[in-house]
This record gives structure tokens, sequence and C-alpha cells, in this order.
């Protein structure tokens, strides 16, 4: 239980967004670039390629192929992305600046993509202090590809992914007011492959300085090309776990990470390496949680609908893109809320979850992953719709 501000300081992946909507996966243009096998770098909807891998797979340069992926010229809109960047910039718009500070550090390029990030960042209430300009190598961007009509309209995005700059981020440049923090969070570390692989370093020095640790993952394209079929590494020991206290997985990230067949013994393979607490989402189908008890209260494994609310915005935004980021920013933020109140082994799972489902809903009625209010605490206010029906739909006062 804090009497001051809270401080929550993130790092991970960030990176511009450049989307293009309306695409088909089922398309001609498509289908022919669609993997064959896990890590043979081509497209399967969900998951991401880099740049490098996906031109080796179609034997063209990207440029070419671009437009035969699309049927465009142009990207439809541009967003600031990232499980890193975009959880954090959620967090700080659902607390109040007042009470709460929530910084992000990371890497940017020397080029125009980086302006551009930092002039769309600084219209948030996010601290970018430590998000620096320390590379020669492109920022790194994703082209984003969004088939609303995928899975029964429920939508589904692919991603073709350049690290650029975040090839240079590296473990010694956290600083030290990084660990100095009531909340620790790393989103999305795959693409950041230097934190990526200290992983388990970063978070033993942040449990030292007595933080909470969370870590939002992503789909690890670098290890699944490197060893094809074997587990994904989170850091480098199964120490990685115990020193997590929230680990957020989406089911095909749990089931690579685990490296099991299906969610149950995903849920087991976890639960047995001694994660604190976890968060397993799954599409538009339900989501499994689970707290041993040292943050949260205990809770065996136990499962959450989506909201009902993101079929209906689905359908006509069509647009799921920054869902999980949102989601995982939910989390962060209701830790933040809780931890002013209550003490650790008490926190509400249930508040987490709606939370977290509530801002993942309101991610699908706007293109992206960012929200760029008009006003301060217009998001929080929207937000607060989706999670009141969130709570009447499944019976939470």
């Amino acid at each position: 239980m804090l009497n001051g501000n809270v401080i929550v300081t993130g790092t991970g992946c960030a990176l511009a967004d450049f989307l293009y909507t309306g695409v088909r996966f089922t398309s001609r243009g498509f289908t022919r670039y669609l993997s064959k096998c896990p890590g043979d770098g081509g497209l399967s909807a969900g998951k991401l390629v880099f740049i490098e891998e996906f031109e080796h797979f179609t034997g063209k340069p990207y440029a070419e192929t671009l437009k035969e992926l699309t049927g465009k010229s142009a990207h439809d809109g541009f967003n600031i992305g990232g499980p890193g960047l975009v959880s954090m910039i959620h967090a700080a718009q659902m607390l109040e600046e007042k009470h709460y500070s929530v910084k992000f550090y990371g890497s940017l390029g020397n080029d125009d993509v980086a302006q551009r990030i930092v002039d769309t960042v600084s219209k948030t209430p996010l601290d970018i202090g430590n998000y620096r300009r320390c590379s020669n190598k492109p920022t790194p961007f994703t082209h984003v590809f969004s088939d609303p009509e995928y899975d029964h309209g429920h939508g589904e995005r692919t991603f073709v992914n350049n690290i650029g700059a975040a090839w240079d981020f590296l473990p010694g440049m956290l600083s030290e007011d990084f660990f100095q923090a009531d909340i620790t969070c790393f989103g999305g570390t795959a693409l950041v492959p230097a934190i990526h692989d200290e992983l388990t370093a970063l978070l033993r020095k942040a449990k030292q300085q007595k933080c909470i640790t969370l870590v939002n993952t992503v789909f690890d394209f670098r290890n699944e090309k490197l060893h094809p079929g074997e587990p994904w590494p989170l850091g480098n020991s199964d120490e990685t776990y115990q020193l997590t206290d929230v680990l957020i997985m989406d089911r095909e990230e749990a089931l690579k990470i685990s490296g099991r067949d299906n969610p149950e013994e995903a849920v087991d393979y976890f639960i047995r390496k001694e994660v604190s607490s976890f968060f397993i989402t799954n599409g538009s189908k339900n989501l499994v949680a689970y707290s041993d008890g040292r943050l949260f209260e205990k809770t065996p494994p136990v499962f959450f609908p989506v909201s009902r609310k993101v079929t209906i915005d689905l359908r006509k935004q069509g647009d799921t893109t920054g869902c999980g980021d949102n989601f995982a920013g939910g989390i962060i933020s209701s830790i933040a809320k809780q931890i002013r109140q209550i003490k650790p082994g008490t926190f509400n799972l249930n508040e987490a979850i709606t939370l977290a489902v509530a801002s993942g809903a309101f991610a699908c009625a706007y293109l992206g992953g960012t929200y760029l209010e008009s006003r301060k605490g217009e998001k929080r206010q929207r937000v607060e719709e989706f999670l009141a029906d969130y709570r009447s739909q499944i019976a939470i006062k």
C-alpha cells in the first residue's frame, strides 16, 4: 500500500505501425505467400515475420511484394505500435497523472519515422524522456495487414516487421532509475533481441529493488527461425518464471514458450514453473487466468469470456490491431491502482481482468493500437463504458 506517486517503468517493442485494412487473407495475392512450415519466412494469420526472412521466402524485394499483398499503393493509416510502448501509453491514459508516473525506455533511429513517433507519443501522458535516438539503423516499423472477415467476422492481422534500431538497444542502456519503480514492465522483448536474451538478469535486478514485474510476450520469430519446433526461450533460465509476477501471453505464444501441444498442458507448465500469475488470451474465445496468491488473491485456473461488445464493434470497425497490447495495459493500470489501496497477495484478479478486457475491447473501436485523446481522461471515460457492460455481462458489481 503506497501513499506517494506510483511509478511504472517499461521497455520493449516500440515501433511505427503502417496499417493496411480490408486485406483478404484468402485472396490470390496473399495465399501465394503463406507459410508452408513454421519458421520458413512466409505469412501466417496472427503472426509476425521479419522483412529479411520474408524476402528470402519470396525471392524478391519486399517493395515488389507489398502491392500484391494489399492491392494498394499506400497504407491506410499510421499509428504507434509494439506491445511495450502501446501497453504503457494505455496505462498512462488510464491513470491520473497527479498520482502516477508512467515512463517508457527505448531506442529510436535517426530518421523521419522517429520524429513522427515522438510527435505522436508526445500527445499522450506517457513520459518518453528515456525513449531516445540511439542508433543509425531505421526506426523499427511493422506493416500490419488486417482482414476483418477472418475467423467468421471476428477479424485477424498478420505482420511484417523490421527490427531496425531495436538491435542496438542494450541492457546497459536501462539506467538505474528504470529499476527505481513500483512496477517494471517488459513488453514484446522478443523484438528487442539484447533485452530479451538478458531478461532473466533484468527481472532479477527489478525484484532486488522490490518491483512488481510484468512480462507481456510477442511472437518470437527469431527463435522460431533459429530452432524450429523447439520451445522459445524466455530469458536464459527457468528462473525467469519465478521472477515474473505477471505473465501475459496469447494462446500461440503460451504453447510455443511452454513447448506443449494444448492450452491445458501449457497452463500446467506455467504453474509448475512457479509464475506468480498469468493471463492467456485466445482471440475471440475465452481467456484463462491464474494466480498463486503472491500478488493477486490465490485463484485456480479460471476462464473469462471476451467482451460481447467486441463482436459488435469488430463488425463495424474491422480492426483488432492493439487489442492484446491494450489488454496488457489494462492489467498494468489495474495493478497500479490496487497497489495504492491494498497489499500484494490480496490484489483482486477480477478487477484486473475486467479492466483488461474492457481495454482490449475499446481498442477494436478505432484504427490502430494507440488512441489519441482530444482531451485528458477521454479514453478512460470511453473504456469505462465497455467496463460497465462487461461487468454486467459476467455479473460482477
